[in-house]
C-alpha cells in the first residue's frame, strides 16, 4: 500500500502531465498503485487540486469494446472533474488529447444522497436517489502514452481516463418507465450514422448506475445529491479529430452534441 507521500507524489505527476497535455510511460516503480486501492487513492488526492465542487463520476469500460480499447477486465469509476465540463453544444479542445475517442452515455443526476453502508445498494435503490436522466458524451484520455499496457490500477490511479464530459439538457420524458436497454442512439459524426445500444452498458445503464453506487460505497464514499453519474459508451469508442462535430441523438430522450477544435 502506498504511503501518504506516494500517494502525493503520484497523484502531482499525472496533474501535472494533464495539465500540460503531455504523457508519460509509466509512474516510476516507487510510487506506481499496485493495486485498486492504491489507484483509488492517488485519484482520491487528485480530486483535491480542484478548486470546485465535484461534479460527478464516470465508470470507464461499461463496454467489451470499452474494456479493449484500454486493456481492462472490468469497469474502473473516475470521478468528473467540474472544470472538465463543457456546456452542450459547446467545443472540446483536441489539444494534447491522443485517445482521440468520443463516447455516447446515459447519465443520471442524484436527487439524494447515498451514503456508504456495510449492504450492498440494489438497482432500484440506486435508481430511486435519481432525479434526473440526461443524453450525455464522454471524452476520455489517458495521461499515459500506452494507455493499453498501463493496467488498472495505473488507469484508476488515472481517474479512469477521464478527460472532458459534456451533460445534456434532462430528458423530459418518462423514463423510468423505458426499457433503456434497448435504446438505440443515434450518433452522427462526419457525415456519417451510427447505432449505440443501451445493452452495451453493463447490459443495462441502471445496472451500470447501481455498479458505481456500490464501488464508491465499498470505497467508504458518499454520493451526494447534484452529482452526476455517467454510465459509460452504449456504442464503441468512434474516432474524433479537430474540426469534427459529434451528436447524439437519444429519441425521446433527448439529444447532446460538441464540436472538436
Amino acid at each position: 500500500m502506498l504511503d501518504t507521500s506516494q500517494i502525493a507524489a503520484a497523484s502531482k505527476i499525472l496533474h501535472d502531465h494533464w495539465r500540460a497535455g503531455t504523457k508519460l510511460r509509466a509512474l516510476v516503480d516507487a510510487i506506481r498503485p499496485r493495486d485498486r486501492a492504491d489507484g483509488y487513492a492517488v485519484q482520491a488526492a487528485l480530486e483535491k487540486t480542484s478548486r470546485e465542487k465535484l461534479f460527478g463520476w464516470k465508470i470507464a469500460a461499461t463496454s467489451e469494446a470499452g474494456q479493449k480499447h484500454i486493456n481492462v477486465a472490468g469497469p474502473l469509476a473516475g470521478r468528473i472533474l467540474a472544470e472538465t465540463v463543457i456546456a452542450d453544444g459547446g467545443i472540446a479542445s483536441m489539444t494534447g488529447n491522443e485517445m482521440r475517442v468520443g463516447e455516447p452515455e446515459f447519465a443520471f443526476r442524484m436527487a439524494h444522497d447515498l451514503p456508504p453502508r456495510s449492504s450492498a445498494y440494489s438497482v432500484q435503490e440506486a435508481l430511486d436517489a435519481v432525479g434526473t436522466l440526461h443524453p450525455a458524451i464522454e471524452i476520455p484520455d489517458s495521461r499515459f502514452a500506452d494507455f493499453t499496457a498501463a493496467g488498472e490500477a495505473q488507469l484508476i490511479a488515472d481517474n479512469a481516463c477521464a478527460h472532458l464530459f459534456v451533460l445534456g439538457p434532462a430528458t423530459s420524458a418518462d423514463w423510468r418507465m423505458m426499457d433503456l436497454v434497448e435504446e438505440r442512439p443515434t450518433i452522427t459524426l462526419r457525415g456519417e450514422r451510427y447505432t449505440g445500444h443501451g445493452r452495451n452498458v453493463l447490459g443495462d445503464p441502471r445496472v451500470a448506475l447501481a455498479w458505481c453506487v456500490n464501488e464508491l460505497r465499498g470505497l467508504g464514499l458518499m454520493l451526494r445529491a447534484g452529482e452526476v453519474i455517467t454510465t459509460g459508451t452504449c456504442h464503441p469508442p468512434l474516432p474524433i479529430a479537430a474540426g469534427d462535430d459529434f451528436a447524439a441523438d437519444f429519441g425521446v430522450l433527448g439529444k447532446v452534441s460538441v464540436r472538436f477544435a
